[in-house]
């Protein structure tokens, strides 16, 4: 397995993964402007981009994905519940995207938003087992996803907590995490500048996930909650339309 992490505009974090011996990889979060880093990435691999995934759509940045896959001729995906009207490769919880050697399996995390989905990543030349999570904005590295964007943030903040205690958190301690975002993001409140940690860790010192109350998650999370991001109209309509 090869795995390139690119820091990128708004505090985003963007992936390349995928099977250098096979030759496939996918792209996830690709934020506009960075379409030809992916190209030249994968042309340094020896790799053909067959997937571009979105964790969700987002609301905090323009996204490259689509112009990325109509270059590549990858298949564009984001989750069924996605609110895009044009066509695109609809994902569902615990399905399977085979990238050479390497499974993805997608885990719908709603909360941040109703399509909201991580990816648990494994390397099958090793073993079949979880070795990472790219976990979008659902779970970052101190912190968690912002419930409000779609104006319902006590409903939604409920729905993070089940993704959290009854999908991720399921996952042993050993896992490490990728997030879609590090500091200076808008998307969620106190989030590490380090790119990476896991489930263990997160457990242990992430101060959300020490709520096991569903109650006082949900009024912690709905509490302090930090300004929408500037133009975020304006960007989801065009990560959205046609």
């Amino acid at each position: 397995m090869f795995f390139k992490q690119l820091a990128t505009k708004e505090a985003s974090l963007s992936y390349l993964l995928g099977c250098g011996s096979l030759g496939k990889a996918i792209a996830i979060d690709v934020v506009a402007g960075d379409e030809d880093w992916f190209i030249e990435q994968a042309k340094q691999q020896g790799v053909t981009i067959t997937h571009v995934i979105e964790t969700h759509v987002h609301a905090d940045h323009y996204s490259g994905g689509r112009a990325l896959a109509e270059s590549t001729g990858a298949k564009f995906c984001l989750h069924a519940n996605a609110a895009a009207q044009f066509e695109f490769h609809k994902l569902n919880d615990g399905d399977v995207i085979e990238v050479g050697n390497v499974s993805v399996t997608v885990i719908h995390t709603p909360g941040h938003t109703l399509d909201s989905i991580c990816l648990s990543v494994s390397d099958n030349r090793r073993t079949q087992e979880p070795w990472f999570i790219l976990t979008g904005d659902t779970l970052f590295v101190g912190s968690i996803g912002r419930p409000d964007l779609a104006g319902r943030e006590v409903e939604m903040a409920g729905m993070l907590f089940e993704s959290l205690h009854n999908k991720l958190l399921s996952f042993p301690d050993i896992t490490e995490i990728y997030p879609a975002h590090q500091a200076g993001s808008v998307c969620g409140a106190g989030i590490s500048g380090k790119p990476v940690s896991t489930l263990g860790f997160e457990k242990q010192f992430n101060p959300m996930l020490s709520l096991t109350d569903k109650n006082k998650f949900i009024e912690s999370l709905t509490k302090e909650i930090p300004p929408r991001p500037a133009s975020m109209d304006k960007i989801v309509a065009a990560n959205t339309q046609a």
